[in-house]
């Protein structure tokens, strides 16, 4: 059974770093059928992805935010992690990490972490 869990703080100061761990169970992240993608839904707002890691293992990031984010993975954990730099209360939002099937399906979630940017 697959599943995606995200973890990180609930609560990070506006300037910082927002760092966020997507743990795997029920199939490798290194398979290569399969990507990676990481999302957000601020309050009252459509999902926007940010970006994610591509079947050949390299990350792609929106444009939005290319300037500021870093999407890795670490293998021996079967983690993705996420980092986001330079926060304002504008990155409060729910994240998501989800894993994307051959045509980009969005297949399976996780159940989404709250990070709130506020002094």
């Amino acid at each position: 059974q697959v599943q995606l869990q995200e973890s990180g703080p609930g609560l990070v100061k506006p300037s910082q770093m927002l760092s966020l761990t997507c743990t795997v169970s029920g199939v490798s992240i290194t398979n290569d059928y399969y990507a990676w993608r990481w999302i957000r839904q601020p309050p009252g707002k459509g999902l926007e992805w940010m970006g994610g890691i591509l079947t050949d293992g390299k990350p792609h990031y929106s444009p939005s935010l290319q300037s500021r984010i870093s999407i890795s993975r670490d293998m021996s954990k079967n983690q993705l992690s996420l980092q986001l730099h330079s926060v304002t209360p504008e990155d409060t939002a729910v994240y998501y990490c989800a894993r994307a099937s051959s045509g980009g399906a969005l297949d399976y979630w996780g159940q989404g972490t709250q990070v709130t940017v506020s002094s």
